[in-house]
């Protein structure tokens, strides 16, 4: 009989056992249903919040007060754009436009604005008005207009880039050109360009430099408030040492006698250069060759020089431009009038230098054109041409006129500039020791 109860007993705890998970499992099934249910619902109520055109709005406000009320521009001027049509672009009233045109000198010439120039605008986009403009007149100088909001005009200020003038000094050893050895020590394009223009009357870059010359050189660079160079000036000394053989130049700044001279105050200038091209190679002598288009002996009456595509042609001397244009089997060429007797001829150029056309007045040494292969050419070149008193003559063999030479006052007070000059080369040198 114990026994039987015992056993009841047993199962009624087992029965209680599996009661408790059941109610345990029915529990969590409700609570979870509860929470889904719940979920869904706050989700519904989120959704129709999201939806609700009022809530949207006051997002929107909310964002738009984040938003800045003020535009910067930075505008790139492109070919034939003005002031007005720029403005035009960014929707800016034509009152707008008009007063600020008037808020301008003449002298600013904001007629003639400059192709790539940045043009700096602040607007206030709420009220539609401009409060800002800074407009470069030049490399140096700038326009900047104000608004002043409780006159209603624009206050108008200067502002000036301060360049300091430092005199820079390079040396080298010419291991394969003039040029590439003057780039491998820093030296400025422009700078080489006019070291070979000062030379250029005299030496001929191909045949009369040899590996292992040297040259110094001390020239002016300027530099902004960022000590970056801004732009480069005169060259003041140049030396320019071939077969240990010194040709030493200074440069004179004085009224109506600017320019290089030499050691004993004459001028290198002559009436010609002997190149008009830096870095080229001699590639066909003046007298009779082979045509190597045409194929039989012809007399060439020219000197062809042999550079790469794109280097740039100077000038050989001061003159009128007659011809800038295609010339058939000479292809681009120039022709330039020196005076009543020389006038010398440049073709198979790539393109044209910008603003070179017919009478247009030019310098000596100034960059006209650029080496190409157009017209009757085997590949890039340059055939110049000197012509005396209506014949073509040999160019490389020409007598050129010696440049004056300085005397008088004007030759004492050279003599004071070349000393120190050569004291400033002394020191320099000096200090890098």
């Amino acid at each position: 009989m114990i026994l039987k109860f015992n056993l009841s007993k047993i199962k009624i705890q087992k029965n209680l056992e599996l009661f408790f998970v059941l109610l345990l499992i029915l529990i969590s099934i409700a609570i979870t249903q509860i929470y889904n249910a719940s979920r869904e619902i706050s989700k519904k109520e989120y959704i129709n919040l999201i939806n609700n055109l009022y809530f949207q709005k006051t997002i929107n406000n909310i964002f738009e007060n984040f938003e800045s009320r003020f535009l910067n521009i930075n505008h790139k001027v492109t070919k034939n754009q003005t002031l007005s049509n720029i403005f035009k672009s960014y929707k800016i009233p034509d009152k707008e436009i008009n007063l600020i045109l008037k808020s301008f000198n003449k002298k600013d010439k904001i007629k003639k604005l400059k192709v790539n120039e940045i043009i700096k605008i602040n607007i206030d986009k709420y009220e539609n008005k401009v409060l800002n403009i800074i407009l470069p007149i030049s490399r140096t100088k700038k326009i900047e207009l104000t608004r002043n909001s409780e006159k209603n005009y624009f206050k108008r200020k200067e502002i000036i880039t301060n360049l300091k003038k430092i005199l820079v000094f390079k040396e080298g050893k010419i291991t394969q050109s003039l040029y590439r050895t003057a780039i491998n020590k820093g030296i400025e394009p422009n700078v080489i360009v006019e070291f070979a223009r000062i030379y250029g009357f005299q030496i001929d870059f191909q045949r009369d430099i040899r590996r292992n010359d040297t040259f110094q050189i001390i020239y002016e660079t300027f530099k902004d408030e960022d000590d970056k160079i801004f732009k480069t000036g005169n060259i003041v000394y140049a030396d320019l040492n071939l077969s240990n053989q010194s040709n030493a130049f200074y440069y004179f700044d004085e009224k109506n006698n600017k320019g290089h001279y030499d050691i004993n105050g004459k001028s290198v200038k002559k009436a010609l250069m002997k190149t008009p091209i830096n870095g080229a190679r001699l590639s066909s002598k003046f007298g009779m060759r082979k045509h190597p288009i045409d194929g039989y002996n012809k007399m060439h009456r020219g000197t062809d020089f042999a550079a790469p595509k794109g280097t740039p042609i100077m000038a050989s001397g001061d003159g009128v431009i007659l011809k800038s244009a295609w010339c058939g089997g000479g292809g681009n060429c120039i022709k330039i009038k020196h005076n009543s007797s020389y006038s010398t001829v440049y073709a198979h150029l790539s393109k044209f230098a910008s603003g070179i056309r017919k009478g247009k007045r030019i310098k000596q040494g100034q960059i006209i054109g650029y080496v190409g292969s157009t017209g009757k050419s085997t590949g890039p070149h340059l055939h110049y041409e000197v012509i005396y008193n209506g014949k073509r003559i040999n160019s490389q063999t020409l007598k050129l006129p010696s440049g004056k030479i300085l005397k008088g006052k004007v030759r004492e007070n050279f003599e004071i500039n070349r000393i120190k000059l050569d004291v400033l080369k002394s020191e320099i040198i000096s200090s890098l020791d």
